[in-house]
């Protein structure tokens, strides 16, 4: 994996697919969890969206934390 492509997902894009995609809540009620407006939280969806499947019809390395966090 080290060889592959890297593509780093941010804290707040995972939230925001954990929130729409994998427990179904819809846009407006995920904007109030994450505390952003709906339209923010559409463009955070939309970025990470992208993300996800740029990796995986590239081959890309989907990375959620820097490689420095880990080691500390």
């Amino acid at each position: 994996m080290s060889q592959l492509e890297k593509v780093q997902l941010a804290d707040d894009e995972f939230e925001a697919l954990r929130l729409v995609d994998l427990l179904k809540m819809q846009q407006q009620e995920a904007a109030i969890e994450m505390g952003v407006s709906r339209q923010t939280l559409a463009n955070i969806l939309k970025s990470a969206r992208f993300k996800v499947m740029d990796c995986l019809t590239q081959g890309k390395a989907l990375i959620m934390h820097h490689e420095e966090e880990k080691e500390e």
